[in-house]
């Protein structure tokens, strides 16, 4: 946050205080007047609101500023489906807007509640991965030390210090006649890793997710092979191909950036496109995708949408969760990170939606309190459990 806008908030706080005690100035109030319809300009929540709702909503975001402290975390908003109590999301999103962030008065029972939590709290993933190589042997790279971990027919294998697995041709890799020797990365729940393949390709790999591929490309295309969740960078090379099948279904481009998110537990395989053009083909149907676009590949037929937030898609490569989507998919999220699972002692409405950035560096409790706060639930952690209550 920047230095004016801390002063800003710090200003508007001072308005605010002196607004609920009564002893604001005619100038003052026409300046909260004047900032909260700014931000009701800038958010879609305030469509199709009355003056009356836009009035309640916004002596709603006064309360809610001035019963809390600052704190630089972010926090989630609750969509209501009602429209009457859309309002209240009108407040969270429009503090959310400005930057203002905030964190709850703690009463002597939560002080004790929060103490329960430390003790039983998750920390949130790391850089983990286990390395298969061609003749079987198994590394577990987050236990090695940075440097050479192998060398494999011209091949060198190296770890960084920021969690990299890297690729480099020294010797005789790729002579005719030479048969590739094909490598896999398996990252379990709670894990991520990133890869730079022999031609430069960059891979990043989301929780629970695995690659195969060729410690070097012969022929005419680069192919791969994943499971889960990753994010490629492709390296450009007009004569080669870059080819990465999942499932049923094969991603063909030239050197673009995407995102393929195919876990075993999802219906559709989502191919989001950020930069270039690919082709995304099945058995039964084949796609062109541009910027922006996402395909969803089923058994049939392949669906298009351009609707798509790509920072959503790829935020998690990016270090933090970016909700829109009910609590259960939030939390299907979560359980990879965190390596936790879920439990549902009460079924959570699915047409309630949260919207919003957290960051994925902090512990499991800091995210579920943020969730409590915004929703009807409330969670309990046991162990590496999560059980979700009314």
């Amino acid at each position: 946050m920047s230095n004016s806008q801390k002063e800003f908030n710090k200003r508007l706080l001072e308005i605010i205080t002196k607004f609920k005690n009564g002893k604001a100035t005619a100038a003052e109030i026409q300046e909260i007047d004047n900032w909260y319809e700014s931000q009701a300009s800038n958010t879609t929540y305030t469509h199709g609101l009355s003056a009356v709702e836009r009035s309640e909503a916004k002596h709603k975001i006064l309360e809610e500023i001035n019963g809390r402290i600052q704190q630089n975390s972010v926090f989630l908003t609750r969509v209501y489906p009602n429209r009457k109590l859309k309002i209240f999301a009108v407040a969270a999103a429009i503090l959310l807007a400005v930057g203002l962030t905030f964190y709850f008065k703690i009463t002597e029972d939560s002080v004790v509640q929060k103490k329960l939590v430390a003790v039983n709290d998750i920390a949130p993933g790391t850089n983990k991965a286990v390395l298969t190589l061609s003749n079987g042997e198994k590394i577990n790279l987050s236990g090695l030390t940075n440097g050479e971990i192998t060398n494999q027919t011209g091949i060198r294998i190296s770890k960084t210090a920021n969690g990299q697995l890297v690729y480099q041709t020294t010797g005789n890799a790729g002579v005719a006649g030479q048969k590739p020797e094909f490598n896999t990365i398996e990252v379990p729940t709670g894990g991520q890793w990133q890869v730079i393949l022999p031609d430069h390709s960059k891979v990043w790999l989301n929780a629970l997710s695995s690659i195969t591929y060729p410690t070097h490309f012969t022929g005419k295309e680069r192919s791969v092979k994943i499971s889960g969740e990753a994010y490629f960078e492709v390296a450009h090379n007009a004569r080669m191909p870059f080819k990465v099948t999942c499932g049923s279904q094969t991603v063909e481009v030239l050197g673009t950036h995407f995102n393929i998110m195919a876990y075993e537990s999802d219906k559709l395989i989502k191919t989001t496109l950020l930069e270039g053009l690919v082709k995304v083909y099945t058995r039964n149907d084949t796609k062109l995708l541009v910027p922006g676009e996402q395909a969803q590949a089923g058994s049939e037929k392949i669906l298009v949408r351009h609707d798509i937030d790509v920072e959503d898609v790829v935020s998690w490569k990016n270090g933090y969760f970016k909700f829109d989507e009910n609590l259960e998919a939030i939390m299907a999220k979560v359980a990879k990170w965190y390596d936790v699972e879920v439990i549902y002692r009460v079924k959570p409405d699915p047409n309630i939606v949260y919207e919003g950035k957290v960051s994925r560096a902090k512990n499991i409790s800091s995210l579920l309190k943020i969730i409590e706060f915004n929703g009807d639930v409330h969670f309990k952690i046991e162990g590496r459990r999560v059980i979700v209550t009314k």
